[in-house]
């Protein structure tokens, strides 16, 4: 499909997560997409006070810092037509205050320097006609569009943000604030564009792409920390967090395969009980790995699981690590989510952890079945369909039907 594509334009990119994100990032693949026709400004979060007592010694925050203080690499370009800004600003934490009145207006001080951070920015990169795009931040972006100098402002939801506790105070009417004043808004799934539209009419699903340039240049190298672990090897990759993945399953599977090896490779989130696998030995958690360095990882694995916990934050968003894993030709058994019902033909979907352990032992026991040559071959073709090209085409889409 031919697609008409967002050219020759100034973008400023406002994101939940920093460019220098330790996970797969869907808003810096879009901008390195973006920035194939346009000039990108990608923001990173700013340092909230929070952070900046909790995580003093943590790199991230010394890189903030090292801007706020010194001014070093406050703007970086880090690729032709991409530059990097880390605001020198600390915005205030203000999450816990109850009343509604007085976190608007402290939201909106916050607003009014970060404003100000960007607006220099603009100006220094001479930047005009900027089009502004606000990563699923509700919260931080709420008053930017009043406060930027910018022509158009668009509202990406990636995920359903209301079912995080830490949302749940003041959310619900700052998101709906929020996609009501946005010129459109833009969703990676169908789920989350019905939501959407709701609050803005002018809301459209775009897709998703995966950068699958380190899975088709794969080595047969083997981790070190993964070589010692015996097969079969049930992998998984990403962040490990409670509100996320369900440690029912993995405990499941673990025992109810017991010469099975779990592995989880990922960063692991205070709120997952990580002990509570602990007394199983065949569960393996491998740590936070480089993103270039998980196909690695993925090769060896003989099944690739995503089980996700069903909820409503996890139940319209888009599967990423599917593309993933399939891109690879693995076998994938997965949780029956709403995002996942368009991979229903190439991968083994649950609704239980009981189906989890059947439908692993089907592909052990049955390899020639479900794992082979041609079956292979149409996981990654259905895979490798979802490019960054066709979601940033389909933006522009949505883009120019709403300008015109």
């Amino acid at each position: 499909m031919k697609h008409r594509f967002i050219s020759n334009m100034d973008i400023v990119m406002f994101s939940f997560q920093s460019w220098d994100t330790e996970i797969g990032s869907n808003f810096k693949d879009m901008a390195i997409e973006l920035a194939k026709n346009n000039r990108v400004l990608f923001v990173n979060r700013a340092l909230d006070r929070s952070s900046l007592y909790k995580h003093k010694n943590e790199a991230v925050t010394k890189t903030r810092l090292a801007s706020i203080k010194k001014g070093i690499n406050e703007i970086e370009q880090v690729a032709p037509n991409i530059w990097i800004q880390n605001p020198r600003v600390i915005v205030e934490s203000i999450n816990g205050i109850p009343f509604a009145g007085l976190h608007d207006w402290l939201n909106k001080i916050n607003g009014k320097r970060l404003a100000k951070q960007i607006n220099k920015a603009i100006a220094q990169l001479n930047f005009s006609n900027v089009l502004l795009i606000n990563d699923n931040d509700f919260i931080r972006g709420f008053y930017l569009k009043e406060m930027i100098s910018c022509s158009e402002y668009i509202f990406y939801i990636r995920d359903y943000m209301l079912g995080v506790d830490f949302f749940k105070r003041h959310g619900p009417r700052l998101e709906k604030g929020m996609m009501e004043k946005a010129d459109m808004v833009v969703a990676n799934s169908t789920y989350l564009a019905d939501y959407a539209r709701k609050n803005n009419p002018h809301s459209f699903y775009i897709g998703q792409g995966c950068d699958f340039t380190p899975f088709l240049a794969v080595d047969d190298s083997i981790p070190d920390d993964l070589a010692t672990i015996g097969h079969p090897i049930i992998g998984y990759t990403g962040f490990i967090s409670a509100w996320r993945i369900d440690i029912d399953i993995i405990k499941h599977i673990a025992e109810q395969c017991p010469l099975y090896n779990i592995v989880l490779v990922g960063p692991v989130d205070w709120m997952f009980k990580k002990e509570a696998l602990s007394h199983l030995k065949n569960v393996h958690f491998l740590g936070g790995k480089p993103p270039a360095v998980l196909v690695n990882y993925i090769k060896h694995f003989d099944v690739c699981i995503n089980p996700q916990i069903m909820n409503e934050i996890t139940t319209g968003n888009y599967p990423r690590k599917a593309d993933e894993y399939l891109a690879m030709g693995k076998p994938l058994v997965a949780t029956a989510t709403d995002g996942m019902k368009m991979f229903d033909s190439y991968c083994f979907l649950c609704r239980t952890k009981e189906e989890y352990a059947e439908k692993i032992n089907y592909v052990i026991d049955n390899r020639g079945l479900a794992d082979n040559d041609a079956i292979k071959q149409q996981r990654k073709e259905f895979a490798l369909s979802h490019t960054w090209e066709d979601s940033i085409g389909m933006l522009g889409d949505a883009y120019y039907s709403v300008k015109k």
